[in-house]
């Protein structure tokens, strides 16, 4: 299992820049990706091999109205990803986010165990082509 306690990440619109035709990642949201990879490497986490469930509880820094699957979602899943805690988020078969009361700063708890399946799950395929990881 492996528990962190996150900054409060940026927005889906915040963490994504459309240029011409490309997506790229925006500078709000390169800070947030160094950020959290500079706090998994210094606690020497190594990557969850297999079925990951994913909790996550969610504090704000204010009482502003948000979304949140657009904290939660794509954002979280593919910072966690890029620091090196699962290979691909394909690996995450469940998934439970919460939003709670503001804190001062706001931050996120993140917590990632490896699944027991009672029968065997699809396999997540790990390479290949954009689409290919789809069961």
């Amino acid at each position: 299992m492996i528990e962190l306690e996150l900054p409060y990440p940026p927005s889906v619109n915040h963490y994504y820049r459309h240029v011409g035709p490309r997506v790229l990642i925006s500078r709000e949201g390169r800070r947030y990706r160094e950020m959290v990879n500079a706090l998994v490497r210094q606690k020497n986490i190594r990557p969850l091999p297999g079925g990951i469930a994913l909790y996550a509880a969610f504090r704000p820094p204010d009482r502003r109205r948000r979304d949140l699957d657009n904290v939660g979602g794509k954002v979280l899943l593919d910072t966690l990803q890029a620091a090196g805690l699962f290979k691909d988020d394909c690996q995450i078969k469940r998934i439970l986010l919460e939003m709670g009361e503001p804190v001062e700063g706001g931050r996120c708890l993140v917590r990632l165990e490896e699944m027991i399946f009672v029968s065997s799950p699809k396999p997540c395929i790990l390479s290949g082509k954009a689409g290919e990881n789809i069961p």
